[in-house]
């Protein structure tokens, strides 16, 4: 079967750090958010997967390539407007066919691997099957009733005042060619987009089975920096045992380094402190600091004198003389944070749209 992962989204709540990235390449656990959906369906026998861009020059494009480094075919489907979930999946049809096919959104992180839903949908019975979420505040997310028995979907409705459930549609969805017919008899919604949500509604309103899928574990839409953070130490916190690493030319001084912790090629911690679950890129300097739990550092990054713990620092940072620790932080590439050795002593910014610092 084929899949379609949407990744043509502006991703603006995660300003700053998508004003020069996409949203999908942001990295948790040193890989790309769109690399666990595209990890999930190959491993489920999906492929070829087309993925919806905003245009053939997108960072995703360069990225990702035909997608033979992540063993699987990689087409690429342009959506030059953000016109709605169902605009896109419409987008898709000349490359999905008539065959049942998979669409999963580009920025979501899950536990749960989904096999008994992804490898039994062509050969059941439902024109449709949506994965769905337990979450606390149902009234943010599109929702699903389910019926008595709980093998279909009866409704979805979109941020309901009053939840018939709390059960939100997580971004995962199978469909058959129906899905076509249902798109093309909906409406834009009043902010002037395709609704993939109006679209399932019309297939449950003309008597087509929606099957629903329950998620089992956690799951993340990893729109915010908060939620990234979050999902970053959620995976990290999924990493098997590995016992300390002990090379002599990478760890040297002074220093401690736990168990669960990955230290990629050329990295270098010199009279430091690592404590894991924390991932490590190449040729990384750590010298005379304190890494702390649930921790990603990119390639390239330099790290002295400083402490830091459950971050993010992406490829090519530099964080030196910091006092205090940095806790819950996102640095996008080549940001530098230092702290001032002279006199006068004073903060400097220079801060992008939607920054957040606090001292």
């Amino acid at each position: 079967m084929k899949a379609i992962i949407l990744a043509a989204g502006q991703g603006t709540r995660l300003r700053p750090v998508t004003l020069t990235m996409p949203k999908p390449l942001v990295p948790v656990a040193n890989k790309a958010l769109i690399e666990y959906a595209i990890d999930i369906l190959r491993d489920s026998g999906y492929g070829p997967i087309g993925i919806i861009v905003n245009d053939l020059d997108s960072p995703i494009c360069k990225q990702l390539g035909d997608g033979k480094k992540l063993g699987v075919k990689l087409e690429y489907i342009v959506q030059a407007e953000q016109l709605g979930l169902a605009h896109a999946v419409n987008l898709a049809k000349p490359f999905v066919g008539d065959e049942p096919f998979c669409v999963f959104l580009g920025d979501n992180v899950f536990q749960d691997k989904m096999e008994s839903l992804l490898m039994t949908f062509e050969e059941s019975d439902a024109e449709a099957a949506v994965a769905l979420g337990e979450v606390a505040d149902p009234s943010r997310f599109g929702i699903a009733a389910l019926s008595e028995n709980y093998d279909r979907i009866t409704k979805v409705v979109e941020k309901p005042q009053n939840p018939p459930s709390n059960l939100a549609i997580s971004g995962v969805y199978l469909f058959r060619k129906s899905i076509f017919e249902a798109i093309s008899n909906i409406k834009p919604s009043w902010r002037n987009e395709l609704e993939i949500t109006d679209a399932i509604q019309w297939l449950i309103a003309n008597d087509k089975k929606v099957r629903p899928y329950i998620l089992k574990g956690w799951w993340m839409d990893a729109g915010k920096p908060d939620a990234i953070i979050q999902a970053n130490q959620l995976v990290l916190g999924e990493l098997p045992y590995t016992p300390p690493p002990e090379d002599g030319l990478q760890i040297r001084g002074n220093s401690e380094v736990s168990h669960r912790v990955i230290l990629g090629k050329g990295s270098q911690i010199i009279d430091s402190v690592i404590r894991g679950p924390v991932i490590i890129g190449d040729n990384v300097v750590i010298k005379e600091s304190y890494v702390g739990p649930y921790t990603s550092l990119g390639d390239n990054v330099v790290i002295e004198s400083s402490e830091i713990e459950a971050s993010i620092v992406m490829k090519d940072c530099v964080i030196r003389n910091m006092p205090g620790r940095i806790d819950s932080s996102l640095l996008a590439d080549n940001s530098q944070v230092t702290s001032a050795q002279h006199v006068p002593d004073a903060h400097r910014l220079i801060l992008a749209e939607n920054s957040y610092v606090q001292l």
